[in-house]
C-alpha cells in the first residue's frame, strides 16, 4: 500500500514538473477569453490543466515548460483550414493578460480581419520577446512608447492594420532587429533621424501610410539593409544619393510621395534590382552613367517631371525587365536594341515628344 502511494506521489510530481504553471494556464485562459473565433473552433483544444501539450498554437520551452510562443494565423495550410474550406476570422481583442506570461518569445496573432483594440502597453515588460507578428487585423491605438525596451526583438510586423501616432523615438533602440513591416496603417510624424541605430535591419516596410519629412541620410548607413519600402506617404525633399552606394539594398519603392530634385546618379549602377520612383515630383534629367552593373527587374520612373532625352547609356545595362517612363516631359528619339526592343507603348506614352518604336517614327531631318 505504502508502495502504491510513493508511486502515486512520483508520478504526481513527474506530472507537475512537466506541465505549464498555473500562472500561465490562468493568463491563457484570460487571454482567449477576450477574444471570438466562431468558425474553425481552435480553441476546442484549449482545456485541461495541461497548456503544454495539444493546445493548438501554444508551445511551451522543453527546460522550464514555461510558455514560449503563441501562433495563431488565420491563414494557414493546417488542416483545421482546409477542412472548413476558409480562412479564419476572429473578433476581440489581445488581452493584458498575455503580459503574464513571463518567458514568451514569440506572439502571432496574425490575419484574423476582425480583432481590434490596442496592442497591450505592458508587451513591452517581456523581455524575452523575439517576434511580435499583428499583421493582418484591426487593431489601433499606438505602437507603445516604450517599445525600445525588448532588446531581444528580431521581428515587429504590424502590417494592415490601423495603427496611428508616430514611430516611438525608442523603436531606434532595437539592436537586434531584422524585420520592420509598419506597411498599411494610419502611422504619421517623421521617421526618426537616428534610424541607422537598427544595424541589423534588412527590411524596413513603412509604405501605405501618413508619414512625413525627409529620407533619413542615417538610414543608408545600414549595412544589411536590402529591402525598403516608402511607397505611399507624404515623404518629401530629396533622394540621398548615399541609397546607391548601399552595397545589399535591391529593393528601393519610393512611389506616390512627394519627393523632388534630381535622380541620383548613383542609383543607376547601384546593387538596387527593383528601383520604384514613380509619382513623385522628381526633376531634371535621367541621368546617364547606365552600365554592366545596372541590372533592373524593375526601373519605374513614371508620373514625375523629367526632361530631355532618354540617356543612350541606358542601352549599356546588362537587363532591365520592366521600364517604365511614361507621363513625364522627355523628348527625343528612344535609343534602339535592348531592353527597347521588347518594350510596349505603354512604357513611353504622355511625354512631350519621344519618338521611334514603339511610338510613331521620327522625323526625318
Amino acid at each position: 500500500m505504502k508502495l502504491n502511494v510513493v508511486v502515486s506521489l512520483i508520478l504526481l510530481l513527474i506530472s507537475t514538473a512537466t506541465c505549464c504553471p498555473p500562472s500561465d494556464l490562468r493568463a491563457l485562459l484570460a487571454f482567449r477569453s477576450a477574444l471570438h473565433e466562431p468558425y474553425l473552433g481552435i480553441f476546442n483544444s484549449w482545456t485541461g490543466q495541461d497548456c503544454c501539450h495539444n493546445w493548438y498554437g501554444v508551445s511551451c520551452d522543453a527546460v522550464t515548460h514555461r510558455v514560449a510562443d503563441i501562433n495563431l494565423r488565420g491563414e494557414s495550410e493546417d488542416p483545421i483550414f482546409e477542412r472548413a474550406h476558409r480562412t479564419g476570422y476572429m473578433t476581440g481583442r489581445i488581452s493584458p493578460a498575455i503580459c503574464d506570461l513571463a518567458r514568451l518569445s514569440a506572439i502571432t496573432i496574425a490575419d484574423w480581419k476582425g480583432i481590434s483594440g490596442d496592442i497591450p502597453k505592458c508587451i513591452t515588460r517581456l523581455s524575452f520577446l523575439r517576434t511580435i507578428d499583428l499583421i493582418g487585423n484591426q487593431i489601433s491605438g499606438e505602437i507603445p512608447n516604450d517599445i525600445g525596451r525588448l532588446n531581444r526583438l528580431a521581428v515587429l510586423n504590424v502590417a494592415d492594420n490601423r495603427i496611428s501616432g508616430s514611430i516611438p523615438k525608442s523603436l531606434t533602440n532595437l539592436s537586434s532587429l531584422m524585420h520592420l513591416d509598419l506597411r498599411t496603417n494610419l502611422i504619421t510624424g517623421l521617421i526618426p533621424t537616428d534610424f541607422g541605430r537598427l544595424t541589423m535591419l534588412s527590411r524596413a516596410l513603412l509604405s501605405g501610410n501618413r508619414i512625413t519629412g525627409r529620407i533619413p541620410e542615417s538610414l543608408t548607413k545600414i549595412y544589411r539593409l536590402a529591402d525598403v519600402d516608402l511607397s505611399g506617404n507624404q515623404l518629401y525633399g530629396t533622394i540621398p544619393p548615399s541609397l546607391g552606394r548601399m552595397p545589399v539594398l535591391a529593393t528601393l519603392n519610393l512611389d506616390g510621395n512627394k519627393i523632388s530634385g534630381e535622380i541620383p546618379q548613383t542609383l543607376m549602377t547601384s546593387s538596387v534590382m527593383n528601383l520604384n520612383l514613380s509619382r513623385n515630383l522628381l526633376q531634371g534629367k535621367i541621368p546617364e552613367g547606365f552600365g554592366p552593373r545596372s541590372y533592373f527587374t524593375v526601373l519605374d520612373l513614371s508620373y514625375n517631371n523629367l526632361k530631355g532625352p532618354i540617356p543612350s547609356s541606358i542601352s549599356g545595362a546588362s537587363f532591365i525587365g520592366h521600364l517604365d517612363l511614361s507621363h513625364n516631359h522627355l523628348c527625343g528619339r528612344i535609343p534602339v536594341g535592348s531592353p527597347f526592343d521588347h518594350l510596349e507603348a505603354a512604357s513611353f506614352m504622355f511625354n512631350d515628344c519621344l519618338c521611334g518604336k514603339p511610338l510613331k517614327a521620327c522625323l526625318k531631318n
